[in-house]
């Protein structure tokens, strides 16, 4: 099977399957995918966007992103969900170079996973009740929505390195998202070197620091996301190939 899609504008849409659980089970592959920025889909990228049968669609960005970027092309074949989950905005280009990249990007994902409490329980609950396959994307595919796919998988029972690995592979699309970036900001000048960055660190120290908070990711979902503990097992079952 494979993981990374191959799509002309997206440069960071792949599948979550085959990841295996610490019981010995696997993720179910064309279920969910992560991804960046849907807006850009169109002419033969859309084609093959609809050929996945996705059924939803979750949107993490702010709804003054969608207003100047646009939203997936709208379709009768899925369902739309706009869940902002990050509520203090940060200009990552603007970043001050000397701060240490990985520590501040952990932090404003401490941020998100305190004050996105609603956003990010609805969205593991439409992933949890889904019938046909469902991606979730922000703009570059790789903070917010790198944030929910850690959840998803560790919620699954996916071990922590690999989670991180799934996360890193954002790096593999770094430069065409800051190629992105240059293009739609002519005049302006990158300040911060980590942009369209992800290694293993920042997701590993995010989920330190939630574990040291809340004790365990399961606690931080049924705890501060008030996700309802049935939740978990419905996952499971949705997501996940039947025990052996």
């Amino acid at each position: 099977m494979i993981r990374h899609i191959g799509f002309e504008r997206l440069h960071n849409f792949r599948d979550l399957g085959g990841y295996r659980t610490a019981d010995g089970r696997s993720v179910r592959w064309g279920r969910l995918y992560r991804s960046d920025s849907l807006a850009k889909l169109a002419g033969a990228d859309w084609e093959r966007f609809l050929g996945l049968g996705i059924g939803t669609v979750i949107d993490l960005r702010y709804p003054w992103e969608i207003a100047a970027k646009g939203r997936v092309p709208e379709s009768d074949s899925f369902a739309y969900a706009n869940l902002s989950v990050e509520h203090r905005p940060y200009d990552q280009a603007e970043i001050d170079p000397e701060l240490d990249p990985w520590r501040y990007l952990a932090d404003r994902y401490a941020e998100v996973a305190l004050d996105g409490a609603v956003e990010l329980r609805t969205a593991l609950e439409l992933i949890a009740d889904g019938e046909r396959p469902q991606v979730f994307h922000c703009a570059s595919g790789k903070d917010r929505t790198g944030l929910l796919a850690a959840l998803v998988l560790l919620l699954l029972g996916v071990p922590q390195d690999t989670v991180a690995a799934d996360f890193a592979l954002t790096e593999l699309a770094t430069a065409r998202l800051l190629a992105d970036w240059e293009a739609a900001n002519p005049g302006r000048t990158m300040r911060w070197p980590g942009y369209g960055r992800a290694p293993e660190e920042v997701i590993r120290l995010f989920l330190a620091d939630l574990r040291t908070t809340y004790g365990s990711v399961e606690a931080y979902a049924t705890g501060h996301l008030g996700v309802d503990p049935s939740l978990l097992p419905r996952l499971r079952d949705r997501l996940l190939e039947p025990a052996v």
